[in-house]
């Protein structure tokens, strides 16, 4: 909104102050004037922002002030156009502006409008204006149907889907949204009032159970529909639908079984009575009331089956010989169950069936006479006080035969005849004629001819009951009342009648209402109802059915100039469809009923001011002549030129009252005048025809050139070549093109700067378009404004002319660029996963230029982890306005882990810079913090280790074993903390033992990893074969809200004690655990393994063989698994080198535990079996020399042979197939696990089969012992040969020549503290 005013005052440049030539000139003689040029307003620049008016604002009220300063202080004129102009009201003088239209923001909620300002000197400024409507709460929610209806079923489940309902409302935000209710339930009752429930998305559910029979079978429910609320005429307000009705059907389904009409039956019958007699009738109804399922009968038990059966009636019959001496001590009574089952199964395929036990009296053979009761079976109690003699009954007269007249009950005990008797007998005929026990008698027509009313209104009858045994008799009277029928036909007094009535008389009047017809009968068949038989007249004319009124039902159709006279068929019907007619003949009356007619078009051409209009209008009316209906009156309608013309009253005589002027009349309609004339006749109603006459003036050039302005005030930015200075308007009130035709020059000082083009804008109108040419340009500093004059004239000989003045005002441009505010740039923080939305910072931007228009524009989007750019994953989470405004778009997907910094690069833009100069700004760039909240959970890392424990090794708070762990989150989000939920023992039987308080972990982090330390807690048993399982849970440690974690469970593989090997030496304990950790690393180098050193003690005199202490170890490799001592011995064997290292160091004897301590035992044997012996290894060393020399021979050859094969074969080539972790079972390939080489044939011949030495050993050790002479000896022989050691240990691994050392550690196995 802009203030109501804006008072400025402006000192016009000194330059501005030039003379203004003006000239008029007529016939070429020029004069001239001076003037001072004018400044033309302009708007505040705070009209350039839009104004926003709520769509309630009321008519009249202020919706916003246009301001404008002027430089000369003149006085303001205000205004509005454009096509949406008409919603406001501007008051000139001040610039206020008032709503006259009402707004609809959901008809339009934006358009704009042109507001202009003039100081009465200059051509008024045009600003294009923008107003935004603001959405209020003015609509109520809509349903988009009203007639609701649905069936359900009784069985449907509570919770189900009922029916759906949608209402939608137009306005936004909160008052859009619309919630529903259900504001009643008919029937109104307990059950009722909360039996439905609606949601949000106006689903109405089933909210409890139905029941077609117990509860209702049909539902009504009132439903609403109301918005959220919203603000209209500054109340909140909440806006509610109008009420629709839901109409809910249940379907009833068969879930109940049928019942007895009655709770009780009971009949009696003789027991003499045939078979075949009807007894008792019963009847059972279906209690599902909207099925009513068919019901049979039958029955399904009886005190004396097969004396009676049923029919599909129910009706219960004597089937066999009854007994009544039987039934004394039954009380003379037969009891039979009567079960009844519908015809179709129940919901649940069962049978819906009930029984009841009916009662049946056998009495003694009747020996009374029959007797007459006023009752009917079986409700009769056969009491004196329903014995009766005298009945009454009606009928219709004529009716057809075996009409029942009445019924009457016959009581017996036997069997009795029935006739009839009286005066009117022959008429009539009775049913039964033969019963017995009690029955229902009925008298029926029996001659129709003989009932008529018109003859006898009461006809008397007597029945006549006879005993077929006893013969006695009974007799009653039965009077008969006959009640009358149609059986006359109406009559009309006359069969023709003659009628009139004035031609279109209105519908309803009346033609007649006197003639009527006449019928003897009596009650309905004596009510007549009339009607028009179709035919001629039959759709202009209409009957009262009732009274037999004729009326007029077309008052359009009933013209006596196309027809005179109608004839109609009348025609009355009785209540027994029984009719006659008769003829009526309708003349129409004469109306002036016809307007009179022009013969004959009427176009005029004259030239203003000479010529003249006379021309008479020819007209006739068809009525008839000489009357007033006929007699023709003139007269002009009023015009916008009516008054230049008169017309003779009863001639038709147009004449013109003067000179025409062709300038008077509106240009658009080219000269053409329409006159209209009325032609009217003289009757009752006046009628009248119109009919125009066209007067084409024509033009002739006596109008000179007038421009809209006498001075023009056009500015023109510098630099601008070739641009749209200003454009002058020019009208010439002639108007035809020949003499409105209109030409511009220009003069003045610098008018050769600029160029005039003139071009016609219509009929009398032009415009001259300054421009300035492609090669010229002004310069503000040289000079700030131009004065010129510019001429318009015509092609008249005259040579007449008309000129105004010209201030062209040469403008400064805007060349300065936008500035970023560098404090509005400071960093923020935004947390992620959707906890933060809408505007999260604003860019702060100016302009020094005072016409500067500022918008913030996004240049880039950095998204960084880190330090590191990770792509344009974040580009999408935020936007910026153009009013600056920072707002969070993806809310949802902003994701710390993704991205930890956003940089927006920001530019500041102004719209209104000289497109030549720079309009940007630097960028800047606003940094956004992602914050991080707990949203990823922690996952353990993978790892390929495999942990092993030796509990004869391992001791209590040793590491068994470690787990690492990593959280994507940070701080204390992204903190791990370890613990063991569970530990079991799984020995090799498969089972599972609980080994709790066994293991603990500790945490310890490295970066972001974190690493769970595995340790025992306390011994283990030595002697367990198995797999310790261990499940180590990570959770991280939030600030806020419920912690994360995972599980691994880890397999910790047990070495027993079947593994512990014991190896004895020639040193005493003290120089073996001197050189402990020699022997142990020439134990691994050869072994591959983990060698883990149990105990080293002397042995004892007694039980020394060639050893004086001994070393207990065991040898585990990665997987878990150990060595046995026949392994350990075969691989010691292979390796010469380490064969020999080993000895060096003491080694003497290798054997397990168990076989050394059962050495000492064999050692006198030994000792007798060696003296045994003696002289047979005499002649044994004899041989062997020869053999020796010879084997020592093919031992070079094998040794030279094995180091070039292995030169070939790659270091620590690895094998395809792994070990079986647990075990010590050889691979595939017939490989070590551990040593990883394949078997690949050497050439040593104890590897080919074709060798003669198959089954010797070329180790020393094959006998369990070392000669250390004989070693010494054999390891000075062999230094001048390469051992195949170093000629393994030079092999290069592949052709990269790159050793590689095969190595296995364990660090939960460490036994340096040993």
């Amino acid at each position: 909104m802009v203030p109501k005013s804006v008072s400025r005052t402006l000192k016009a440049p000194e330059s501005a102050h030039l003379c203004l030539p003006v000239s008029v000139r007529r016939f070429r003689s020029p004069f001239w004037g001076t003037a001072t040029a004018n400044v033309a307003p302009k708007f505040l620049s705070n009209m350039s922002l839009p104004v926003t008016l709520p769509e309630d604002l009321p008519v009249g009220a202020e919706a916003f002030w246009m301001a404008a300063e002027d430089g000369d202080g003149d006085p303001l004129t205000y205004g509005i156009s454009g096509s949406y102009a008409y919603f406001f009201k501007v008051t000139p003088a001040t610039g206020e502006v008032k709503l006259a239209s009402a707004l609809d923001y959901e008809t339009l909620f934006w358009f704009a409008v042109n507001i202009s300002v003039s100081d009465g000197h200059n051509k008024p400024v045009l600003k294009e204006f923008q107003v935004i409507v603001e959405d209020r709460n003015d609509n109520a929610p809509v349903f988009q149907n009203t007639d609701f209806s649905t069936d359900i079923s009784e069985t449907l489940p509570v919770g189900s889907l009922v029916f759906s309902v949608l209402a939608t409302d137009k306005d936004t935000g909160p008052a859009g949204v619309v919630q529903y209710f259900i504001k009643e339930v008919i029937p109104s009752t307990e059950d009722s009032e909360y039996l439905f429930r609606i949601l949000s998305n106006g689903s109405i559910i089933l909210n409890g159970s139905l029941s077609y029979n117990n509860k209702s079978a049909f539902y009504q429910l009132k439903l609403m529909a109301c918005d959220s609320g919203g603000m209209y005429h500054n109340k909140f307000i909440i806006q509610c639908s109008s009420p629709v009705f839901l109409s809910i059907s249940v379907i009833d389904q068969p879930d109940l079984d049928p019942q007895f009409v009655r709770e009780f039956y009971s009949a009696s019958v003789a027991e003499d009575a045939p078979q075949g007699t009807s007894v008792l009738k019963v009847e059972a109804v279906d209690r599902d009331k909207g099925i009513n399922d068919r019901v049979n009968y039958t029955i399904s038990n009886s005190t004396r089956p097969g004396w009676f059966n049923i029919g599909p009636d129910g009706v219960i019959k004597v089937s066999g010989s009854l007994d009544r001496e039987q039934l004394l001590e039954e009380d003379e009574e037969v009891q039979v169950q009567i079960t009844a089952t519908e015809v179709n199964l129940n919901i649940y395929g069962q049978e819906a069936k009930v029984s009841i036990w009916v009662t049946l009296r056998v009495t003694d053979v009747n020996d009374h006479k029959p007797e007459f009761f006023n009752c009917s079976l079986p409700a009769c109690t056969f009491t004196p006080k329903e014995a009766q003699v005298n009945f009454t009954g009606s009928v219709d007269e004529h009716s057809a035969t075996r009409i029942p007249i009445d019924d009457l009950t016959m009581g017996s005990n036997g069997t009795f005849l029935l006739s009839l008797g009286g005066p009117d007998a022959t008429a009539f005929s009775v049913s039964p004629e033969k019963a017995a026990g009690s029955a229902d008698v009925q008298v029926l027509v029996r001659d129709p001819s003989l009932v008529d009313y018109e003859k006898q209104t009461v006809m008397l009858v007597q029945v006549v009951a006879i005993d077929s045994v006893s013969r006695n008799s009974s007799v009653a009277l039965v009077t008969i009342h006959l009640r009358d029928i149609n059986d006359h036909r109406p009559t009309f007094p006359e069969s023709h009648y003659n009628l009139s009535i004035f031609e279109h008389s209105p519908v309803g009047s009346v033609v007649t209402n006197s003639i009527h017809a006449f019928d003897p009968d009596t009650g309905e068949g004596g009510r007549i109802t009339y009607s028009l038989l179709s035919g001629n007249g039959a759709d202009i004319f209409e009957v009262d059915p009732d009274s037999g009124t004729v009326m007029v039902k077309n008052s359009k159709l009933l013209d006596r100039e196309k027809q005179a006279v109608y004839y109609l068929t009348l025609q009355a019907t009785d209540g027994g469809n029984l009719s006659s007619s008769t003829t009526l003949e309708i003349h129409l009356l004469d109306i002036n009923d016809n307007q009179p007619v022009v013969t004959g078009s009427y176009n005029i051409f004259v030239q203003e001011e000479k010529g003249d209009v006379s021309i008479t209008i020819q007209a006739h009316d068809e009525d008839q002549p000489g009357t007033n209906n006929s007699r023709l009156y003139f007269s002009l309608l009023p015009s916008p030129y009516s008054h230049n013309f008169s017309v003779d009253p009863d001639t038709g005589l147009l004449r013109n009252l003067g000179p025409l002027d062709r300038e008077a009349i509106d240009p658009t309609l080219e000269g053409r005048i329409v006159l209209t004339v009325r032609v009217a006749d003289c009757g009752v109603p006046v009628l009248s025809t119109e009919v125009n006459v066209t007067i084409t003036v024509e033009d002739i050039n006596d109008n000179l050139p007038i421009f809209n302005q006498s001075n023009y005030i056009f500015p023109v930015k510098e630099r601008d070549s070739g641009v749209l200075v200003g454009v002058v308007l020019a009208w010439d009130a002639d108007q035809t093109e020949a003499n409105n035709r209109i030409s511009f020059s220009l003069s003045g000082s610098g008018a050769n700067n600029f160029i005039l083009r003139g071009s016609m804008l219509g009929s009398g109108r032009a415009e001259g378009r300054l421009r300035l040419p492609s090669d010229v340009s002004l310069d503000y500093e040289t000079l700030a404004s131009y004065n010129l004059t510019v001429s318009a004239e015509n092609p008249d000989p005259q040579g007449a002319e008309a000129t105004a003045g010209i201030f062209v005002r040469v403008e400064d441009v805007n060349d300065e660029p936008p500035i970023l505010n560098s404090t509005s740039l400071r960093g923020i923080r935004v947390a992620e996963n959707g906890s933060q939305h809408g505007q999260v910072a604003e860019v702060v931007a100016w302009d020094v230029d005072t016409d500067a228009q500022v918008e913030v524009q996004l240049v880039n989007v950095i998204c960084t982890k880190a330090g590191v750019d990770v792509g344009s994953l974040c580009r999408g989470w935020f936007s910026v306005l153009a009013n600056g405004s920072v707002l969070i778009n993806q809310s949802e997907a902003i994701d710390y882990e993704t991205c930890d910094l956003v940089t927006l690069v920001v530019r500041a833009y102004d719209l209104a810079t000289d497109p030549r100069f720079q309009a940007y700004s630097d960028n800047g760039s606003l940094p956004i913090t992602i914050e991080d909240i707990n949203d990823n959970a922690p996952y353990f890392l993978p790892q390929s280790e495999t942990f092993v424990i030796v509990p004869e090794v391992v001791i209590p708070n040793q590491q068994v074993a470690s787990v690492r762990a990593r959280d994507n989150d940070s701080g204390s989000n992204g903190a791990i903390r370890f613990s063991i939920l569970q530990a079991d023992f799984i020995p090799k039987d498969g089972a599972v033992l609980p080994f709790q308080d066994f293991f603990r972990v500790s945490t310890s982090s490295e970066a972001d990893v974190f690493i769970g330390h595995i340790e025992l807690k306390t011994s283990l048993d030595a002697t367990r074969q198995g797999t310790y399982q261990v499940t180590v849970q990570a959770q991280d440690r939030p600030s806020v809200g419920p912690a994360l974690e995972a599980n691994i469970t880890l397999n910790l593989f047990t070495v027993d004690q079947s593994y512990r090997v014991r190896l004895q030496f020639s040193t005493s304990k003290e120089e073996v655990g001197a050189n402990t950790d020699e022997i142990k690393a020439a134990l691994a180098q050869v072994t591959r393994t983990t060698v883990y050193i149990v105990d080293i003690k002397d042995i004892e005199s007694t039980a020394r063989d060639r050893g004086r202490s001994y070393l207990d170890a065991y040898f585990v490799f990665s997987n878990g698994s150990a060595l046995t001592i026949d392994e350990l011995r075969r691989i010691i064997r292979e390796d010469r080198d380490a064969e020999a290292q080993l000895v060096q160091l003491g080694l003497v004897v290798l054997g397990s535990q168990a076989n050394l301590k059962s050495d000492l035992p064999k050692v006198l044997s030994s000792v007798i079996i060696g003296l045994g012996v003696a002289l047979l290894l005499v002649i044994v060393i004899m041989t062997m020399a020869l053999l020796c020399t010879r084997k020592s021979y093919r031992r070079k050859l094998r040794a030279i042979k094995a180091a070039k094969e292995a030169r070939k074969t790659a270091a620590g080539v690895m094998p395809s197939t792994s070990a079986i972790p647990g075990t010590n079972m050889y691979t595939a390939e017939r490989a070590n696990p551990v040593l990883n080489l394949p078997t690949k044939d050497l050439g040593f011949e104890s590897q080919s089969s074709s060798s003669d030495l198959d089954h010797l050993s070329i180790n020393s050790l094959d006998d369990n012992s070392v000669d250390l002479e004989k070693n010494k000896q054999e390891i000075k022989a062999r230094r001048g040969i390469k051992p195949l050691s170093v000629v393994l240990s030079g092999r290069t691994a592949g052709t990269g020549g790159q050793q590689q050392a095969l190595s296995f550690t364990n660090a939960g196995l460490d036994t340096t503290d040993l």
